[in-house]
């Protein structure tokens, strides 16, 4: 289904708090109720990050997160795809649990350690340096566990390093099963810029067959998308990447799903329609629904 563009939306990451945006999802009601209305508006895939009801930050309580899956299973059809990254500063073991504790249909699943920082663009200033730390151990580790529970990795590269470290992965172990799904992520400092030669190396990279989403952080988010819908990708917006509908005049998002509905102008434009749910599955190749 060549045609067809799965479009993700990312409704709560780890940095962005309801005084970047007030639309960013803290509760659980709050999380339904943006998933229910990205799904009307074309999405097929939530990603999530879990967030403390209360501080707004991010959370794998057990309660919390048995809430927020129960309320997305029971009020739409949309695919979960956890995130186990979390937060800079979450521990591994936490990191674990959105996949210990839950059976997605996708997860996020990351290749590779890098620098993850915040710098100020127009005077050079470094504002907060972090490492984003993912020993390869770790992938081993939760990549296993994924592929004993039948969820799919979702592939995090910031670099094509990370889709090396992939390759590696692939050819000496047997819980990456093809065809593979990357995320192509442009914009973090520490990771890469977006041009066409940068999209166009991880492109060649990938195994044949594997499918990939263009991830574009801040004002890069619906350039990376709009690429992504040309040269085949799949498409992922939301709260988590971005807080503005329109970067240019400062707009600021409804909420996820009206980043979601420009996706679906975004894709059509390019030729090609959104997929459901149904169809994001099929074209993920991923275990059949549960009833």
């Amino acid at each position: 289904m060549a045609e067809k563009v799965i479009i993700t939306a990312a409704l709560a990451g780890s940095v962005t708090m309801k005084e970047h945006n007030p639309n960013v999802p803290y509760t659980p009601e709050e999380f339904v109720r943006e998933a229910v209305r990205a799904e009307e508006a074309g999405a097929a895939i939530a990603h999530i990050h879990f967030r403390d009801p209360v501080t707004g930050l991010p959370t794998t309580d057990p309660a919390i997160m048995q809430e927020v899956v129960q309320g997305l299973r029971e009020n739409t059809r949309l695919l979960l795809n956890l995130s186990t990254g979390v937060s800079l500063e979450s521990t591994l073991e936490e990191r674990r649990r959105p996949i210990e504790f839950h059976d997605p249909e996708l997860a996020s699943l990351n290749p590779g350690t890098m620098n993850f920082c915040t710098v100020n663009y127009k005077d050079g200033t470094i504002i907060h340096d972090k490492t984003y730390y993912n020993p390869l151990h770790a992938t081993l580790e939760f990549g296993t566990l994924m592929h004993k529970k039948g969820i799919k990795p979702e592939i995090e590269c910031f670099g094509l390093s990370h889709v090396h470290n992939a390759l590696f992965f692939f050819e000496y172990y047997d819980f990456l099963v093809p065809p593979l799904h990357f995320s192509f992520v442009f914009g973090v400092m520490g990771g890469v810029r977006f041009n066409s030669d940068i999209l166009n190396s991880y492109i060649h990279a990938i195994p044949p067959g594997s499918t990939w989403q263009g991830i574009g952080a801040g004002p890069l988010c619906f350039q990376v998308a709009m690429a992504s819908a040309i040269f085949g990708g799949h498409i992922r917006v939301g709260l988590e990447d971005n807080i503005y509908l329109d970067p240019a005049t400062k707009t600021k998002s409804k909420g996820s799903w009206d980043q979601v509905e420009k996706a679906v102008q975004i894709a059509r434009i390019a030729g090609r329609e959104p997929a459901t749910p149904d169809e994001a599955r099929q074209i993920l190749n991923l275990r059949p629904k549960k009833v």
